[in-house]
């Protein structure tokens, strides 16, 4: 079974196990009581919680409880461990470890330690004999104590026998006697049934100032996707990862065992895992075990009454026979009735039924459902009788039983299973004869249901094949109304995945649009309007819809109109504030919409405001608008994630990164290329200016997987191509992210470009062209890349605060790379009051990384031009503002320009006073490799041999993250390392 190289999710437990090991150092009683179900990785943390113990310094033993330890094997765990310790140390060694030198008393747990104690006064008090047996154990572990510190973990404590309870509560009891013991005990918490022996001694121990409960969770889907790709070396495929966390629960030993090495789930449940699975049913009285197997059929939770009609019990019966499962912990009684601990032991014990039990209980608990539908939850009478009729392989039935719970399914808003019941309807089609005549529709119907469940789903993919299936089965001259629609549906998913196609789909759809149907023609004219590269034409189409909208009284397809007309009006700026024109017209949209009931365009109405105002730096706002957008109940799974990216945009620019990157993990495995691309992005950002390069790189990898393929859009494309520049700096050095920002701006047409997208491009490019300003070796590609970046500056407008800041960023580095490295253009006042006209300017929008990288630079000219007061002002702003945000590598670079001028930013050992932790004589070798300098040139130039330059250079190296002399070089002048102090 495959195992994950590394631990997942428990970062929590962890530290309250640091915690406590950190007390018990420091001379104070620590014990720990780990609880948590069969699998959860109580074993696993325990164990990597040792090797750091142990690497520590401290001592750690292990004992373990067998289940068979109450009957006959007590001590069991304290065996173990003493037996272990004379394999280690000798039995003279142990031996000495307790009064007197001689372990009678452990003699009676492990025959090497000699003869057990025997005096007749022993042997007619057993309980004196008890007694010198504890307190032989406590004065071993003192005696190992006092060397260095010692961990004592008993494991399975819920299998523990009556003495091993009893030793175990006397050691907690008296660990104050003992200092540097640390004592941690693991159990199965659903294990413990209300008469369980281990519960009265937990709640004992609970009452002792030094004991401390932790239980271990079961992974979130974050977290069980992230245990997969560790096994696998790789990330799952979205679907796959949900599919995983559904079965698994996030237990995850059965993401071990579930998990292939190929990245397919096992469709069966592998020997080992059903035995572990089955083991305790097979506990339970052969009654509780029929019943059982006839609530395994039932689904995820079955009613009381439902199962009493099934069994045929009365309610006395059936509570007899079901209060053991609930008691083992096996069942869970809920108000809706009574649900498995875990699915996985519903699906053991399912598919240990007999193939002709198996159908014959799926049927009785159709004909129940169907007889009295008050035995399920109110709308699910249909939807359960179709899974009953399907796992009874009842094909005709399971058909009718399928499209009736689609039906319901789309009555109750829950695409992803009217999509699966549709699935189910096709899939049973060509197995009765009769159908089209059993559901009262014919194949093309339920292909178009289908396209519509995939669109309101997020499954684009299908929807296509959906799509496509059914117009191969329509004539246009036949059907135009049909066809049409099924083409508009398949461009909105070939738009969204990316593809070229769309377009031909809305204009082949606009050819047979009936104008006299208006609520057909109307959305795809309003889709050919955000889509068709001509001007004039959206415009026109736009304003045909609307006109036709308002002819027919159709006020849904009126105020979609509006809002496109809406967007129109914001121009290429893509922007609008509170008040605006634009902005107010989506309000009345709205408005109309939800007078309307219309939920989907009342989303889209959030959609597009808080996308106009993030676009006008209203951070705050455009995050509340799509948070609220959110909330609505009737959202899809496409409009949920462009949701989500309009709050991750926002949240971003505020700052707000813990937010941003909690909303992007849940959408990191997106079915929809685009938005993932997107959210891979930000995700991308913020772990690169954390410093997190190795997270950097794979989200940049990831987006740019994504976009393969895709047709140019530079709300895409330039976005990751900023965090490519941005990487490529970081990992390899000013000259490699010169050459690369000159592949992207040749790349793409950045003059006709969107300036909300184009702008921070054209900015980030130049800040690398400042970084690569300070190297002359670089004068001429950085003098090449500055000059196109200011050619399509100056031909790029600017809408909006946000624009206006990054175009006074751009200027602010266009004048420090003129006035630097090229001729003398602008003197450093100059550049200072543009650097801090453009910190100004971020944080008019309250934009804090922008405005700290602006505040660096300003600090940079201001010492450049003598003013080192108004540095420090400036350096400490930019130091609390990237404490702030955990952006250590900006912190850094602030500390060591502060360090260069001598300016203290904060109290001693301050994260932006650090500089790397560079000593004096390590930046003065450092400077030396930066001019290519060998060891030995380095040893003569400092007077010291050239085994110590040998040392400093690597633990420089060691300290910049840096694989090589030349990567050390690369990042000493980019951070001005090199520069003299």
């Amino acid at each position: 079974m495959p195992a994950s190289p590394v631990l997942v999710g428990r970062d929590e437990q962890m530290a309250a196990l640091d915690a406590a090991f950190a007390s018990v150092r420091q001379g104070g009683p620590t014990a720990v009581l780990l609880g948590g179900e069969a699998g959860v990785g109580k074993s696993r943390l325990v164990s990597e919680f040792g090797q750091a113990a142990t690497a520590a310094g401290a001592r750690v033993l292990t004992g373990g409880c067998l289940e068979l330890g109450t009957d006959g094997l007590p001590f069991a765990p304290f065996t173990a461990v003493l037996r272990d310790l004379v394999h280690e140390l000798g039995a003279d060694a142990v031996a000495s470890m307790v009064p007197g030198r001689t372990a009678r008393g452990l003699a009676r747990l492990l025959p090497e330690l000699g003869e057990p104690d025997s005096r007749p006064d022993t042997d007619r008090d057993p309980g004196e004999a008890r007694a010198r047996l504890f307190e032989e154990v406590l004065s071993a572990l003192d005696h190992l104590a006092r060397h260095s510190p010692v961990v004592l973990v008993i494991e399975d404590a819920h299998w523990a026998d009556r003495s091993s309870r009893d030793l175990l509560t006397f050691l907690i009891g008296n660990q104050r006697a003992i200092s540097g013991l640390l004592i941690i005990v693991t159990f199965r918490s659903d294990e413990l049934h209300r008469t369980h022996p281990l519960r009265p001694m937990l709640a004992a121990l609970d009452r002792i100032a030094w004991v401390e409960r932790v239980e271990l969770p079961r992974l979130t889907s974050h977290d069980t996707a992230e245990l997969a790709a560790g096994i696998l070396g790789r990330q799952l495929a979205a679907d796959l990862a949900d599919a995983l966390y559904r079965r698994s629960e996030g237990n995850p030993l059965f993401v071990e065992t579930l998990v292939g090495c190929d990245g397919e789930l096992s469709c069966e449940l592998p020997e080992s895992l059903r035995d572990l699975l089955l083991d305790r049913v097979r506990r339970l009285p052969e009654d509780t075990q029929e019943v059982l197997r006839v609530a395994s059929a039932g689904g995820e939770t079955t009613g009381h009454a439902l199962l009493a009609v099934v069994t045929g019990r009365d309610d006395a019966a059936l509570t007899s026979a079901l209060r053991p499962a609930v008691t083992a912990n096996v069942l869970r009684a809920q108000p809706a009735g009574y649900t498995f601990r875990h699915e996985l032991i519903r699906e053991a014990v399912h598919e240990d039924l007999l193939p002709g039990e198996h159908g014959r209980l799926h049927s009785r608990f159709a004909e129940a459902i169907d007889a009295d539908p008050s035995l399920v939850p109110p709308g699910r009478a249909a939807i359960e009788m179709a899974h009953h009729w399907h796992a009874a392989h009842d094909s005709v039935w399971a058909l009718i039983g399928a499209w009736r719970a689609a039906a319901q399914a789309g009555r109750a808003v829950a695409p992803a299973e009217r999509l699966s019941l549709l699935a189910r309807v096709l899939e049973l089609w060509d197995q009765v004869p009769d159908a089209a005549e059993r559901i009262g529709a014919d194949h093309v119907r339920v292909l178009e249901e289908a396209t519509c469940a995939a669109r309101e789903a997020g499954e684009f993919e299908r929807g296509i094949a959906l799509a496509s299936s059914a117009l191969k089965s329509l004539d246009p001259s036949v059907s135009p109304v049909r066809v049409a629609q099924l083409l508009e549906t398949r461009g909105h998913f070939r738009k969204d995945l990316g593809r070229k196609e769309f377009l031909d789909d809305f204009s082949a759809a606009l050819a047979i649009a009936p104008a006299d149907v208006p609520a057909v023609r109307i959305p795809i004219l309003l889709a050919a309007a955000h889509c068709v590269p001509v001007a004039a034409m959206e415009r026109s189409y736009a304003e045909e819809a609307l006109a036709l909208a308002r002819r027919s009284g159709d006020e849904v397809n009126e105020a979609d109109a509006l809002m496109t007309l809406a967007m129109f009006r914001t121009g290429p700026g893509q922007q609008a504030a509170v008040g605006s024109d634009p902005v107010e017209l989506i309000g009345q949209a709205r408005a109309m919409a939800v007078r309307a009931g219309a939920h989907g365009l009342v989303v889209k109405a959030a959609i597009n405001s808080s996308h106009l105002l993030e676009g006008a730096g209203e951070h705050e706002l455009a995050a509340e608008t799509a948070r609220q957008g959110l909330a609505d109940e009737y959202i899809g799974r496409a409009s949920r994630c462009l949701l989500v990216i309009n709050q991750v945009e926002p949240l971003f620019a505020l700052g707000r990164w813990d937010e941003a990157m909690d909303l992007a993990r849940d959408f990191r495995f997106s079915s929809l290329p685009l938005r993932g691309a997107t959210l891979a992005v930000y995700a991308g950002r913020i772990a690169l200016a954390r410093g997190d390069v190795e997270a950097a790189v794979s989200a940049a990898a990831a987006a740019a997987e994504l976009l393969r393929g895709s047709p140019y859009a530079d709300q895409h494309q330039l976005s990751l191509g900023l965090l490519e520049i941005s990487l490529r700096l970081a990992t390899a050095g000013a000259l490699a992210a010169v050459e690369l920002a000159s592949q992207v701006i040749e790349g793409y047409e950045l003059a006709g470009g969107s300036p909300r997208y184009v702008w921070p491009l054209v900015t980030g490019a130049a800040g690398v062209c400042v970084v690569a300003a300070r190297d002359e070796r670089l004068r001429s590609e950085t003098a090449t890349l500055a000059g196109r970046l200011r050619t399509i500056a100056e031909k790029l407008e600017t809408f909006g605060p946000v624009q206006q800041a990054s175009q006074l960023t751009f200027a602010a580095a266009d004048a420090s790379v003129c006035g630097g490295s090229f001729a003398e253009v602008l003197g450093a006042a100059e550049v200072l009051g543009a650097w801090d006209e453009a910190a100004a300017a971020w944080e008019a929008v309250s934009e804090p990384y922008p405005r700290a990288q602006a505040l660096l630079r300003a600090a940079e000219a201001a010492l450049a031009g003598g003013d080192r007061d108004g540095a420090a002002g400036q350096l400490r702003v930019a130091a609390g503002l990237a404490a702030e945000l955990g952006a250590e590598p900006l912190a850094q670079e602030i500390g060591l320009l502060a360090r260069r001028a001598r300016i203290v930013l904060g109290g001693p050992g301050s994260p932006a006073s650090d500089g790397f932790g560079l000593t004096g004589r390590e930046l003065e070798v450092l400077r030396l490799v930066a001019a290519g300098r060998s060891n030995r040139d380095i040893a003569n130039e400092l007077f010291i041999s050239p085994k110590t330059a040998s040392v400093h250079v690597s633990n420089i190296l060691g300290k910049l993250g840096a694989a090589s002399r030349g990567e050390a070089a690369a990042k000493a002048h980019a951070l001005r390392l090199a520069d003299p102090l």
